[in-house]
């Protein structure tokens, strides 16, 4: 790889891990930041919504302003915002208002849904360019975040640190790496909203929504990406309500969760290259379907935590191959992935805050069989994302 498309990289796979590690900052805390609010399941789950109505808004709105400013702006003013909201959080624990908390993750949402889909753009375009498959590994970097940030909350946890003072260093943390990486990224030229676009219009929006190939891969994407934001949202809780772990052993096992992501998604492009990506996604789905059915049945603790890596490996490659697969049809590609990756957000971001009601009616256990059903539907549906064209194999990031 030239020195370049290097820097570039380098500073694109940056730009994954610090949303992933902001991310499990605060999902491996949500049991303590229920305590300190004495939120019930239920009002966590209305919590977690503040978090899905700022991230629509930010989706819906990334696209466009990805096109009209540029990748680089959108992401810069998203982690911004993304680490303003975990600041907000940090300070609804000592007024112990739930309200503040749902402003908080509202912001936080906000931002990862301009930076996620403003990322995911960028990351389609230099893979495009670059002529081999790297999406798996890029997404490897958000799940690497999550993988630190997990550890430094079990950390954190474990050592009776405050939530607050947490959040706090992890925002300042993450502002001054950002303000670094973002630099490395090119600067993308003003698109004069007047002019005729090959990426919008109304024309290209009504080709990109009558394909439907597009829609069966929205299917993966949706069951996928719920497999996914479930555990994000969810598992420490799961684990320590549903199968009676402490808080630390609980958090534990969501770091073994982002480990079975990190290593899926590093490792991912190999299987690619070797198996096909239709092949891997249906891997993908057996896996998380057998972690899930585990999880969700098993009445031994042990086999459930073991279980996780199952559901985490399964859960780490439907999101990245899918858009992927999204992004290399033709034309209108920047549309395409932006349609994609909504889907995907969609149900990331507002799929598992719903499974909270479930939860406090039948437990957060049987809450997740929602999110097996659809995984196990995207196994039927894998074979809509075959390589439209095979990426050379010979060369290796």
């Amino acid at each position: 790889m030239p020195p370049a498309q290097s820097r570039l990289y380098a500073a694109i796979c940056g730009l994954f891990f610090l949303p992933g590690f902001a991310w499990a900052t605060w999902v491996t805390r949500t049991p303590a930041l229920r305590d300190a609010l004495s939120a019930s399941t239920e009002q966590m789950g209305m919590i977690l919504f503040g978090f899905s109505c700022g991230s629509m808004s930010g989706i819906l709105l990334s696209g466009k302003l990805t096109l009209r400013f540029g990748a680089r702006r959108v992401i810069g003013v998203g982690l911004v915002i993304l680490l303003a909201g975990l600041l907000v959080l940090a300070a609804s624990i000592p007024l112990v208002n739930p309200w503040v908390a749902f402003a908080g993750l509202s912001l936080f949402g906000i931002g990862m849904g301009l930076t996620d889909v403003a990322i995911n753009i960028e990351a389609a375009d230099f893979e495009q360019k670059l002529g081999r498959p790297v999406m798996t590994a890029l997404h490897g970097f958000f799940s690497l975040g999550t993988l630190v940030g997990a550890v430094l909350g079990m950390s954190m946890t474990a050592l009776e640190v405050s939530v607050g003072g947490h959040f706090v260093a992890v925002a300042v943390l993450a502002l001054l790496a950002m303000s670094w990486l973002i630099t490395r990224l090119p600067p993308t030229p003003a698109v004069d909203p007047e002019a005729p676009s090959e990426a919008g219009g109304q024309g290209a929006l009504w080709v990109v929504l009558r394909d439907k190939s597009l829609w069966v891969i929205g299917v993966v994407i949706l069951a996928m990406a719920l497999a996914e934001g479930s555990a994000n949202d969810w598992l420490p809780l799961l684990m320590i309500d549903g199968h009676d772990f402490t808080a630390t052993t609980g958090t534990l096992v969501y770091v073994g969760f982002t480990l079975g992501m990190t290593v899926g998604r590093f490792a991912g492009n190999r299987f690619v290259v070797r198996y096909g990506r239709a092949a891997v996604l249906r891997f993908s789905a057996l896996s998380a379907a057998l972690g899930l059915l585990l999880v969700i049945f098993s009445h031994l603790p042990w086999l459930a935590a073991v279980a996780v890596l199952c559901w985490g490996v399964g859960a780490s490659l439907g999101f990245p191959l899918a858009i992927t697969a999204a992004g290399e049809s033709g034309n209108h590609s920047a549309m395409r992935v932006t349609l994609a990756a909504t889907l995907g957000y969609v149900a990331f971001l507002v799929g598992p805050p719903s499974l909270g009601f479930i939860g406090e009616h039948w437990g957060l256990r049987l809450a997740m069989i929602p999110v097996l059903a659809m995984v196990v539907l995207a196994f039927f549906a894998a074979g809509s994302a075959k390589e439209k064209a095979r990426h050379p194999a010979k060369a290796s990031v």
